[in-house]
């Protein structure tokens, strides 16, 4: 099937008409957040919907895409919410891993060794090398 780009051919009309709202509604909505921007580049923006992002691990510049701010901008009016919404992200997830590993996933479990206990495979040591000292006594 082929969708044609022209908005004036018949299969647009149809596309348009099909999916058009039957009863558009326009209203004025109000935000409450912090007013970031100088002049006519003035946004509001609500310090909750920053955190969900954040907490989708959603870098700093997705971010500022989002709300049509610099980058800059959102670093020094929301850093420390990003960082808290980054960290409690982390945390979810190990706790989700840790879980995981204690229901009985090897996988898991080999994985967090080698992450979090510093465990591997094959050991690396030189103190194991050596031989056992020998006394007659």
């Amino acid at each position: 099937m082929t969708v044609s780009k022209d908005p004036n051919s018949e299969k647009s009309k149809d596309f348009n008409e099909e999916y058009k709202r039957k009863q558009e509604k326009w209203g004025t909505m109000t935000k409450q957040g912090l007013i970031v921007g100088r002049g006519d580049n003035k946004r509001v923006i609500p310090p909750d919907e920053v955190y969900k992002l954040a907490a989708l691990h959603c870098n700093y510049q997705e971010i500022a895409d989002w709300f049509d701010i610099k980058r800059e901008t959102l670093k020094y009016n929301f850093r420390d919410i990003i960082q808290k919404a980054y960290s409690e992200t982390n945390q979810r997830l190990r706790r989700a891993q840790i879980e995981t590993a204690m229901k009985g996933n090897a996988v898991m479990l080999i994985w967090l060794g080698k992450n979090m206990l510093g465990q591997s495979d094959t050991p690396v040591g030189s103190e194991n090398n050596q031989p056992l000292p020998w006394s007659d006594e």
